[in-house]
């Protein structure tokens, strides 16, 4: 297949989606797929041929910052290299691309894609609204509290008072939208919880405040559409005092243990509940699900859900599924045969609205 590889993108993680977008071009390459590379500078330009080819390998500093206002249309992609292409693989983490927008714009134009769609994007790019689907459906998530940054900028004492009655601390202060731990403080005493606020606030108007526990992080890699299959469970354990950014990325004292320590039981516990929060969200593709197993009491809460999960050579997701059997290459290749299943199924549907339509009198 001639395959659009699409990564940058307007987010705080563009520079991990290239990383991410090397791995993948790279195994469908190896499965022999034809790559076309797609890229989206951080002012959202789209980007083709040699300049995509040099912000894959060098980055994103190769790109030229606009010398005029950006436009809508500035935004769009030409529709005719969308076209060209039999599938596209987006590798667009946060905002502008992992939240179901990129994914819309593919709709319309009525391409494939890998992944989910647009309502699973959305539902887990938003932390809060993906907790409240969890919820709904008997998954266990820690205490929370959702917060505008306009309502905390205009009453930070009481936004304080109301989080130290609700939680007690350490508590997280992330971003409602974003990933790759951007943006998120850990909060051990009053003094901090404004600066952390503060910080979320750059990357979202939406913020959550979450209950801190001393926690072991889990991690399960799904695959697959109506049928989800979930890898065998890893565990991170962090260099650094927990697992924000610079350990994700930087640290090399960050170890990944594959399969996790975990008993027969808690293992199988925790890929059923992977599945059920797939499900929940109506994933499709792949996703790489993400908990937290308290130290004390060996209970464990669903996090997120990650529908476009990192593919650098330090990312879980490739690891879980090479560890259950499945390397990368293979990996890639299912994804896409997926990606057109999925496309097929839309298309069937579609065919069948406008042929109900036809038989109508009118």
């Amino acid at each position: 297949m001639r395959v659009g590889v699409l990564f940058g993108g307007r987010s705080a993680e563009h520079e991990i989606s290239i990383l991410s977008a090397r791995y993948v071009a790279a195994m469908a390459a190896q499965r022999g797929h034809q790559v076309v590379l797609m890229a989206i500078d951080r002012w959202g330009r789209w980007w083709f041929d040699a300049m995509a080819e040099r912000m894959l390998a060098e980055g994103p500093n190769v790109v030229p910052p606009p010398t005029r206002a950006i436009t809508p249309s500035d935004r769009l992609p030409p529709w005719e290299r969308l076209t060209e292409v039999d599938i596209v693989f987006p590798v667009l983490h946060g905002p502008f691309g992992e939240d179901g927008t990129v994914q819309g714009l593919l709709e319309l134009a009525g391409v494939p894609y890998v992944g989910s769609g647009v309502t699973a994007s959305a539902v887990a790019m938003d932390k809060a609204v993906a907790k409240s689907v969890f919820r709904a459906h008997g998954l266990p998530v820690l205490p929370y509290m959702v917060l505008s940054w306009a309502d905390v900028a205009r009453w930070p004492h009481a936004t304080i008072a109301d989080v130290e009655a609700r939680l007690s601390y350490p508590v997280f202060v992330k971003p409602a939208n974003l990933g790759s731990s951007v943006g998120i403080s850990k909060v051990t005493c009053r003094e901090a919880l404004w600066p952390a606020l503060a910080e979320a606030g750059k990357y979202d108007r939406k913020i959550i405040v979450e209950q801190g526990i001393e926690a072991r992080e889990i991690e399960v890699s799904i695959l697959g559409n109506d049928r989800p299959q979930a890898s065998v469970p890893g565990e991170v354990i962090p260099g650094r005092e927990w697992y924000d950014y610079q350990a994700k990325y930087e640290d090399k004292g960050t170890r990944l243990v594959i399969p996790a320590p975990l008993s027969e039981e808690l293992a199988l516990q925790v890929r059923e509940m992977a599945v059920t929060a797939f499900r929940a969200i109506d994933g499709a593709g792949m996703a790489r699900v993400d908990f937290l197993m308290d130290r004390r009491t060996g209970t464990v809460y669903i996090n997120e859900v990650n529908t476009i999960p990192g593919f650098t050579p330090v990312s879980m997701y490739p690891k879980l599924w090479e560890a259950s059997g499945m390397p990368g290459d293979e990996l890639v290749d299912r994804l896409l045969h997926l990606g057109m299943e999925r496309h097929g199924q839309s298309k069937n549907i579609e065919a069948h609205i406008v042929a109900e339509t036809d038989q109508q009198p009118s």
